[in-house]
């Protein structure tokens, strides 16, 4: 199984503090590169990680306050001076055409790079593999979550088809033929028919969510929901609660009842205040009181689906 790798970029709310540089995940899968947000610094923390901007793929951005998206002027800057030659996809909510078109008007000379914006709501992007949903949140600005959806594969199941290869004596070379099983046919051996429906089974997709700026909302656990993995804001703790109210902010507490009522496997916390600094674990123990598969994220941590 193809592995879906997140690597957090940057972890910090509005302020970046010495441990932790201002908002961006990075989820790569098979030849997507996907970047969610891109924070002041973002491009300096692909150099730390060791990580190409070359390769990345599509921008996906949650919303437009600076904290978010202060890195996409001087990454489109690095991508432009790198001749970056594929098409850059960007999505993100009401406005987004907007704003990167003033972007590129001010720092990128004419047909620099190629970008194609979106405004997005629901499902956005779909191939063979996967597909990518957004779904408006609460924040007082235009705002999405985002869901990252693999798709169901059908597989052989090698053991049984090679019981039935050896109980038969059968020999075969020809592996591509077998292909055809897992395309839901059925196939021919030395008079031997193969049935797809005794040889294969249903993988199912992994999906990953992304709940970063928003208060408490029923959109937030819908997005989550069934996620094996959701990365979810948490700025406040529960003392700061009547913050979280004001700012439309979550705390630990209301992220993990989100990932339980969602369904969740794995909740990971992230956009952790400067107030936290170093006190980071009373977050993670408030969250886990209510949802026990809480991480708490660091800068360049990795975490793998």
């Amino acid at each position: 199984m193809e592995k879906i790798k997140i690597i957090f970029l940057g972890t910090s709310q509005a302020i970046p503090t010495a441990t932790r540089n201002h908002t961006s995940i990075l989820l790569s899968y098979k030849n997507e590169n996907i970047l969610i947000d891109c924070g002041e610094g973002t491009q300096r923390q692909f150099r730390k990680a060791n990580i190409n901007p070359c390769k990345i793929t599509r921008l996906l951005i949650t919303h437009w306050h600076g904290d978010h998206v202060l890195g996409i002027p001087g990454f489109f800057q690095t991508l432009a001076l790198n001749n970056y030659s594929k098409m850059l996809h960007v999505y993100g909510p009401k406005g987004t055409k907007k704003f990167i078109k003033e972007i590129l008007k001010i720092f990128i000379k004419k047909n620099r790079i190629n970008v194609k914006v979106t405004e997005v709501d629901g499902k956005f992007f779909e191939n063979n593999d996967f597909a990518l949903e957004s779904i408006g949140l609460e924040h007082g600005i235009p705002s999405n979550g985002y869901a990252f959806k693999e798709k169901d594969k059908l597989r052989i199941n090698k053991d049984k088809l090679s019981k039935i290869l050896k109980r038969n004596k059968l020999t075969f070379n020809d592996h591509k033929k077998f292909g055809n099983l897992i395309k839901g046919r059925n196939i021919k051996i030395n008079k031997i028919i193969l049935k797809s429906k005794d040889l294969t089974y249903t993988q199912k997709g992994r999906k990953l969510s992304f709940v970063f700026d928003t208060k408490y909302c029923k959109n937030a656990i819908k997005i989550a929901k069934n996620s094996d993995l959701s990365i979810i804001e948490s700025t406040y703790s529960k003392n700061e609660k009547d913050l979280a109210e004001k700012y439309k902010h979550l705390t630990s507490g209301q992220a993990a009842q989100i990932a339980k009522e969602a369904n969740v496997k794995l909740l990971v916390l992230t956009h952790i205040s400067q107030r936290h600094e170093h006190k980071e674990n009373g977050l993670l123990k408030e969250a886990k009181k209510i949802f026990p598969q809480t991480k708490i994220a660091r800068d360049f941590m990795i975490v793998e689906v």
